[in-house]
């Protein structure tokens, strides 16, 4: 019994071992399952997938990477032009600007040629007779009296003088060989006259930068009040001065005009090829540079200037060559293609050059039509009651284009090709001049419209009853004057200086004191316009002192700033 006992608890331990042992791996096999669903979670979310998966994703990448494929993906790829509008937006207002380019250079271009021309027929038409006139008052003056303190006005005093200089530097250009200078240049080798025309180019704007400075020079001295200190060294110097520039001026004037003679005359046109691509290279030299709109302003008026020199250069070759084929029609043919392209090459060149400038330096094409206006309010303040100069001299100052030694050379370049004999060429002359004065009343009326047309548009009619500027601006003295002229007089009206007319004859003003500049440093700021301002002035008191003042397009000549041009 104790035995089947014992046997009955021995097996009774080896079942429950057993269930124990089940339970135990029953449990060790839920923890596996567990830890494997957890592992397959933890390698789906992370991204890593059994070898199978690995293989059968590397199989079906290879297949998704076919050329076929990237072919219609490159067909089929879009994107948005919307997304980045700004920036398409002023490329697109970039090339409209530079297809206006064109229009409105041309629109100058044309105006300022006029202004030119008017200027220039001024010379042959009108200053002979206000000469004339001004020498039969000095003639009749005995008989009449002096009715002034002056025996002449200023403008008469320059009329002479503007006539004397030509007359005598006339008669001493008959000292010059024409015939003997184009033998000369043309025996020179090709590239030594491309040198030389190069080198008389720069010496044109040399000789017209400083020959406006002598002849404005020579003016004031000649009219300026004798009961001032004289600080001149006397009107004979300067006259004399006034002649030897006219008179080189024009000699380099003729070789230039000679050595376009040379290159047109040449068999194989390799000097005006070489002459021509010269604009060109200007578009290097100028395009690649930062320009403001003063600054583009005196490339525009250099560009008229040189264009109208151009044209006479022309002309005068033109008279030269049919001179030595006997007025032959025919030849006149012959020439008239390079002609056309010397013309053409020079529209081009200003054309691709302003255009760039005006994009390079976001300078918008309205520009032009406020160039535009100032060449016009020139024109009209001539024409005032308060005018102070002449406007020949104006356009000189603006431009740089002095007509006196062009005028020179074309005179003695048609005197000695045109022959005058007997009556009958007397009277074609004087038919020829009347024709030009008819020419230049009838170019000055419609300037003198258009000008007035313009100043409206631009609205500049304030300015133009304005004092004429100082010799040496600055802002303390420039806001003076502002205040200073705010202040009416008590008797005398503001309508009044508004009906001056453009036609009515410049009256003669009395002198005033120079006006008084403030002499302290809190006297500065009391001619300010605006009381709100003084914080800010007080703080750029000492920036003000190093910065030159900014100049408006009206107070700006040809050769104000060419010294000063940011490159």
């Amino acid at each position: 019994m104790a035995d089947s006992v014992a046997a009955g608890l021995g097996d009774e331990n080896e079942t429950e071992k057993e269930d124990n042992e089940k339970e135990k791996r029953l449990f060790s096999g839920v923890k596996k399952t567990e830890k494997q669903a957890a592992a397959s979670d933890v390698t789906e979310t992370l991204g890593f997938y059994e070898r199978k998966a690995k293989c059968k994703e590397r199989k079906s990448n290879v297949s998704d990477l076919s050329l076929v494929r990237f072919i219609s993906a490159e067909l089929t790829r879009g994107y948005f032009l919307e997304h980045n509008e700004a920036k398409y937006t002023e490329r697109r207002e970039r090339v409209y600007t530079c297809l206006r380019i064109p229009k409105e250079l041309e629109k100058l271009m044309i105006f300022g040629f006029f202004l030119c021309l008017d200027v220039f027929l001024y010379v042959f038409t009108l200053l002979p007779l206000r000469v004339l006139l001004a020498l039969i008052r000095l003639l009749t003056l005995p008989c009449c009296g002096l009715s002034g303190s002056r025996i002449l006005q200023p403008a008469q005093v320059c009329d002479v003088l503007k006539g004397f200089i030509m007359v005598l530097c006339y008669f001493m250009m008959h000292y010059v060989d024409y015939s003997m200078m184009y033998h000369l240049i043309r025996g020179q080798s090709v590239i030594k006259l491309y040198i030389i025309y190069n080198m008389l180019e720069v010496a044109d704007r040399l000789f017209s930068s400083f020959g406006q400075d002598i002849l404005d020079a020579l003016y004031w001295t000649a009219t300026e009040p004798k009961e001032r200190k004289r600080a001149h060294i006397g009107v004979i110097p300067h006259f004399f001065m006034a002649v030897l520039y006219v008179f080189l001026h024009a000699i380099l004037i003729m070789v230039q005009a000679t050595t376009l003679n040379v290159a047109f005359n040449s068999h194989n046109k390799s000097l005006l090829t070489i002459m021509m691509s010269n604009n060109f290279v200007e578009i290097k030299g100028s395009v690649f540079k930062k320009f403001e709109k003063n600054n583009l302003f005196q490339m525009s008026n250099s560009d008229i200037k040189e264009r109208f020199t151009n044209y006479t250069l022309l002309l005068i070759v033109c008279l030269r060559n049919m001179e030595q084929f006997s007025w032959n029609p025919d030849h006149l043919w012959v020439l008239f293609p390079d002609v056309c392209m010397v013309i053409a090459s020079e529209i081009a060149v200003d054309v691709v050059k302003h255009a760039f400038i005006t994009k390079f330096n976001d300078i918008t094409a309205d520009v032009y039509s406020e160039y535009r206006a100032s060449l016009a309010f020139d024109l009209v303040s001539s024409r005032q009651k308060n005018a102070y100069t002449d406007y020949s001299d104006s356009v000189s100052r603006r431009m740089g284009f002095i007509p006196l030694p062009l005028a020179l050379l074309l005179f003695r370049v048609v005197t000695s090709s045109v022959k005058i004999q007997g009556s009958l060429s007397i009277v074609c002359v004087m038919l020829f001049y009347l024709g030009m004065i008819t020419l230049k009343v009838l170019n000055s009326i419609l300037l003198l419209g258009k000008s007035c047309m313009y100043v409206k548009e631009a609205k500049m009619e304030e300015k133009l009853f304005q004092n004429p500027p100082s010799a040496a601006p600055s802002r303390v003295s420039s806001r003076a004057n502002r205040t200073k002229h705010t202040r009416e007089p008590p008797g005398e009206p503001a309508e009044e200086s508004m009906s001056a007319s453009v036609t009515s004859q410049p009256t003669q003003r009395d002198e005033c004191p120079a006006p008084q500049l403030p002499t302290s440093e809190s006297d500065l700021f009391l001619t300010t316009p605006d009381e709100s301002e003084d914080k800010s002035l007080i703080q750029d008191d000492a920036e003000l002192k190093h910065r030159a003042p900014k100049k408006d397009l009206l107070e700006i000549d040809r050769f104000t700033i060419c010294g000063n041009r940011i490159d």
